[in-house]
């Protein structure tokens, strides 16, 4: 069994979402820990602080640049962060007298809490785009199907007949909610992290403003009013959103594999899981794995609460700890998105006609 179903050369088939995985591959956090920096140098001298041709000379390297992996991988071990072999190696390409500008002000948190913001940035609307897809399916599946009849059930026992239509509301409301939701979440996320090394930028002094501000229109991020190193209560509430998506569909994959036993017969679909024991069988897999990952995610949410606790200005345990755990609930979020449109998409008849 492989560390992480996510990535598993073959069983992330099904269990994760390439699409999504890709922005948390390490080629795409180098890629925007270089657009910070090349951000960083042009927005200080626009404000004075270096001059134009190390700003410049900083941005060339970084679009040149091709990173020493065994290096890195000797740096992290060493300093438990990327940032400051990446700097060493980066500081290499950059012509005198012009290398000390590179990185200036910034620490190596700046750079991670940014990179991964602007990943962010790219995977919310590929959410939410699958969350209107989904939306629509079942709405789709209303218009086919909600006229039918099944048993509704309270506690697992029959109770009395109910149209397929109030189940497949109460499946669809909380996608719709979580939709909404998005409006909230997405701009207290998409902030830039800039605080230097103890969260004043007391290298900047009396420009520290100025950079700011530039390097969020630079990145086209929002500027908060202070940094938010130690505060990750936007990062919990962003995870807890993500656990809310795969909870929703988890509810779903569980209802529709109850509704797929053979003695129950409510719902019909193409496809399945086939056993190799039993060839006459189609196991609901889908829907096993919806259910699955709504646990999973709902256990990874305690461990990033946990990670709201850091210690003065600067955390490396509580930090750490979520590195290990936002990427994967991520993708989980993803796979329940991909796994339920296939799913919808598999329904043949819902219910039976009166």
């Amino acid at each position: 069994m492989s560390l992480s179903l996510f990535e598993h050369p073959v069983l992330a088939a099904h269990f994760g979402d390439d699409a999504l995985a890709a922005h948390f591959r390490l080629e795409a956090e180098i890629s925007t820990m270089l657009t910070f920096e090349m951000a960083l140098a042009e927005a200080e001298a626009h404000e004075g602080l270096i001059a134009p041709e190390a700003a410049a000379a900083i941005a060339k390297a970084c679009e040149d640049f091709a990173p020493d992996f065994d290096a890195l991988r000797e740096g992290v071990a060493r300093d438990g962060l990327i940032v400051p072999e990446l700097i060493r190696e980066l500081r290499k390409t950059v012509p005198e007298p012009h290398a000390a500008h590179l990185h200036f002000g910034a620490t190596s948190q700046d750079v991670i809490d940014t990179s991964l913001v602007l990943r962010l940035k790219m995977v919310l609307p590929m959410l939410a785009a699958r969350l209107e897809n989904l939306i629509a399916a079942l709405q789709d599946l209303d218009e086919r199907f909600g006229h039918n009849h099944l048993i509704g059930r309270t506690r697992m026992q029959a109770a009395m007949p109910i149209p397929v239509g109030a189940r497949l509301r109460a499946w669809m409301m909380p996608l719709s909610r979580a939709l909404d939701e998005l409006e909230d979440i997405g701009p207290e996320l998409l902030q830039l992290q800039f605080g230097g090394a103890a969260g004043t930028l007391e290298k900047l002094g009396d420009d520290a403003a100025g950079v700011a501000a530039r390097i969020g229109f630079l990145l086209d991020l929002d500027v908060p009013q202070t940094n938010w190193h130690t505060q990750r209560d936007s990062i919990a509430r962003f995870a807890n959103w993500l656990s809310l998506i795969s909870g929703a569909l988890g509810k779903i994959g569980q209802d529709i594999a109850l509704m797929a036993q053979n003695e129950i017969g409510e719902i019909a679909m193409t496809g399945g899981g086939g056993s190799s024991a039993m060839p006459h069988k189609q196991n609901p897999v889908r829907a096993e794995t919806l259910v699955a990952l709504a646990r999973f995610n709902a256990t990874q949410l305690s461990g990033i609460h946990h990670a709201l606790v850091h210690e003065q200005e600067r955390s490396g345990a509580a930090w750490s700890l979520e590195w290990m755990i936002l990427p994967q609930m991520v993708v989980a979020a993803g796979a329940s998105t991909r796994l339920g449109a296939e799913l919808f998409d598999a329904i043949e008849r819902l219910g039976a006609a009166e």
